[in-house]
């Protein structure tokens, strides 16, 4: 009965929405079904929050608005699932809904959500049409997924950039920045496919991806794409529509492809290439990257090839990488590598 009331706010004019709320809630109040039921709940709110509520709900009673600062700090007092539940039962039963709540304030509704662990209500604010006053946004998705990707929660990654879908939210490149530099796509083909999706779906959409996912998206590729190396070729014609030079990331990246690739002369070309290109100040880092693709890389990919064909990588990988640095020297490279840890 209460949801086909407040389904009926919708289709009556705004003027008239206040006193209908107000009726509705000395009706709660007279039954003794708002506050009680609530407090009865194992787990219930917790004091600080639950006072402030009972004041706010007070208030609508009297047909009298509350305080804005009670309600942020109803926000800032919330510290478990309880608490938002009031937070967001209070905008339901006891605002004057003339407007939804402003873009900061829902923000900070999803990040109280995400601070005390109430993921679902969280969620709630990024729908576009729902009965709390919650604007969506891409800022209060962002907190939602940079809570899936600190706590490797690939399923709530999923639904949220399902939510930015479903409720028209625009692409931006923050926000698959935060999905690529999660730890789940490191180490899991079907994680990096999701990325790789709307990674595709943002470029498409016209968003400018920032260097530093397709440095994250190619070195997953170059991990991943064991025996199959378009992918990470397919990424490499994004990027290079988007950017005219590589960075360090993506330089070795095709590097490790045409290695992939049995192309140890390309791989060589592909890196000093590179080595011209970069600014002095980025040249450090040139030899640590290189190393890591002797001693780290090498083994990595190894271990991702199917058992029956490791050894076979392995072989090729140990003949190769040396073909590789010997035709980097050959170019006049001064190279500083220890050889000695390719140990494959």
């Amino acid at each position: 009965m209460a949801a086909v009331s407040l389904c009926l706010l919708f289709t009556i004019p705004r003027f008239l929405c206040y006193g209908i709320i107000g009726r509705r809630i000395e009706q709660r109040c007279s039954m003794s079904t708002a506050t009680e039921s609530l407090t009865s709940m194992e787990g219930g709110p917790t004091e600080a929050a639950k006072e402030l509520y009972d004041k706010m709900l007070s208030s609508v009673t009297a047909k009298t608005m509350p305080p804005n600062a009670w309600l942020w700090s109803l926000i800032e007092k919330c510290a478990n699932d309880e608490d938002i539940r009031l937070l967001f039962d209070i905008r339901q039963y006891a605002l004057r809904i003339y407007e939804n709540f402003n873009c900061h304030l829902c923000q900070e509704i999803a990040r109280a959500c995400v601070r005390v662990g109430a993921l679902d209500f969280g969620k709630k604010t990024l729908w576009k049409h729902n009965i709390y006053g919650t604007t969506p946004s891409i800022a209060s998705a962002h907190h939602l997924l940079l809570y899936a990707r600190e706590h490797n929660d690939v399923k709530l990654m999923a639904e949220v950039l399902k939510l930015l879908r479903k409720n028209d939210l625009p692409y931006q490149a923050g926000t698959a920045d935060i999905v690529c530099r999660s730890q789940l796509i490191c180490y899991n083909v079907d994680h990096w496919k999701l990325f790789s999706t709307h990674a595709k779906r943002y470029i498409n959409a016209g968003v400018k991806l920032r260097q530093t996912t397709f440095d994250m998206w190619m070195e997953f590729a170059a991990r991943i794409v064991v025996g199959n190396t378009k992918s990470l070729w397919k990424i490499e014609k994004l990027r290079s529509d988007m950017m005219k030079k590589h960075s360090l990331a993506t330089g070795f990246s095709c590097a490790k492809g045409f290695l992939l690739e049995r192309k140890p002369d390309i791989a060589a070309a592909m890196i000093q290439i590179l080595m011209q290109d970069l600014p002095e100040a980025k040249r450090a880092g040139f030899m640590v990257e290189l190393q890591k693709l002797i001693n780290e890389w090498s083994l990595e990919v190894v271990k991702r090839q199917k058992e029956k064909n490791r050894k076979a990588l392995a072989a090729a990988l140990r003949t190769d990488i040396p073909i590789m640095v010997s035709g980097l020297e050959n170019m006049g490279l001064k190279l500083n590598v220890n050889m000695e840890e390719l140990a494959l």
